[in-house]
């Protein structure tokens, strides 16, 4: 009987290990297995590269710092990496969720997670008209349907339903744009204005929002994280357009933007009780940006005005960021990269406070938290 070499065991033990990594959706127990995202520009990885759509990052200098591209332009709205590469990384996701609507998205590179967020998009269908495409959180959900087809061929029904349920995070962050890009809109959305009241229009957005996570749940999503919306009237454009110092902020954004945020709470604590084995995690954004804003110089910022990169006005809030904007030497100083998205820096600070913070910022439990259990 001939002799079995070493390398040949080593070869077939190689082998067996990696179909289980496959088959079981991962290799270990430690990390994460899938990092499911919904949202809008803040977490958009570049779904908006494949639409006809007014609103794109995937022009320089935006991911000047993002180093998995080399410094090249992915769609993402900064000049790095956005909260939720970095929340992904630190929880042990060995790759960046996949773009939905890349070309890449299928196959085994969907077990590391789906990105369904879209700059402009909102609860409400009719958020971000104005950019003429945009994905709104409906149509996020019904593309996460058609991954969640793919994990049964994949894996295997059952299989597939533990790994959604037990081993993966869906965060979604959104809401600003509903404001921003619907409600507050100038000239379009004066007529909204007069016939919604605030109050109606929070109603609206939190009714919906309670139906998708809803139909989440009903597709096997046990772990969420979900984003309040942050200080919308202390952005670079609100402050620009509105003329304001630069310790000013817009005050009826902000004022929306709290009383969404009261409402969503009393949601997610609803959600709680109801969706049997969820747990439905409160990410305080608000509180956490208006820290940073407040703080700058404490966290080793020089502006939390001034966008880096853009043009117009005392705070370039105007134009949003292109290769014809101008363009800070500082990038690691500035709070807020472009018109509306914080930088690199800044989405780390938030994004450490996410996983490991308190129940001042995230609650009842951090990601690292919701992770292990």
């Amino acid at each position: 009987m001939a002799s079995v070499k070493p390398w040949s065991l080593v070869l077939v033990v190689f082998c067996i290990m990696s179909l289980s990594y496959f088959v079981n959706g991962a290799g270990s127990n430690e990390g994460l297995g899938a990092s499911f995202i919904f949202g809008d520009s803040l977490v958009d990885a570049g779904n908006n590269n494949y639409l006809q759509t007014l609103s794109r990052a995937n022009i320089p200098p935006n991911g000047i710092d993002f180093k998995a591209s080399g410094g090249q332009p992915t769609g993402r709205y900064t000049n790095g990496r956005t909260i939720g590469d970095i929340v992904g990384e630190e929880l042990g996701v060995p790759s960046y969720a996949v773009p939905y609507l890349a070309p890449n998205s299928t196959g085994k590179a969907i077990l590391y997670g789906v990105n369904y967020a879209s700059g402009g998009g909102g609860i409400m269908n009719a958020t971000g008209r104005i950019f003429v495409n945009r994905l709104g959180l409906d149509i996020q959900i019904d593309y996460f349907n058609n991954t969640r087809k793919q994990f049964d061929k994949l894996l295997g029904p059952s299989k597939a339903k533990d790994y959604i349920s037990k081993r993966s995070i869906f965060s979604i962050t959104i809401g600003a744009n509903d404001f921003l890009n619907n409600y507050l809109l100038p000239v379009l959305s004066v007529g909204a204005r007069i016939s919604e009241s605030p109050d109606a229009f929070i109603d609206d957005m939190i009714n919906h929002l309670r139906n998708q996570l809803t139909r989440l749940y009903q597709l096997d999503a046990r772990k969420f994280v979900i984003g309040n919306v942050g200080p919308i009237g202390c952005i670079p454009y609100q402050k620009t357009l509105n003329q304001l110092n630069e310790n000013e902020c817009v005050d009826l954004a902000n004022k929306l933007a709290m009383q969404y945020n009261r409402r969503l709470k009393e949601l997610l604590s609803e959600l709680n009780g109801k969706l049997q084995g969820a747990i439905v995690v409160h990410a305080n954004v608000y509180d956490l940006v208006m820290e940073l804003i407040t703080n700058y110089t404490k966290y080793g910022f020089t502006t939390a005005s001034k966008a880096c990169c853009g043009n117009g006005g005392q705070f370039a809030g105007i134009i949003p960021c292109g290769p014809t904007s101008s363009l800070c030497k500082d990038r690691e100083k500035h709070v807020f990269w472009d018109p509306y998205h914080p930088s690199e820096a800044a989405n780390v600070i938030i994004a450490r406070q996410l996983l490991s913070g308190s129940t001042k910022y995230i609650s009842p439990v951090n990601l690292k938290q919701l992770r292990n259990l």
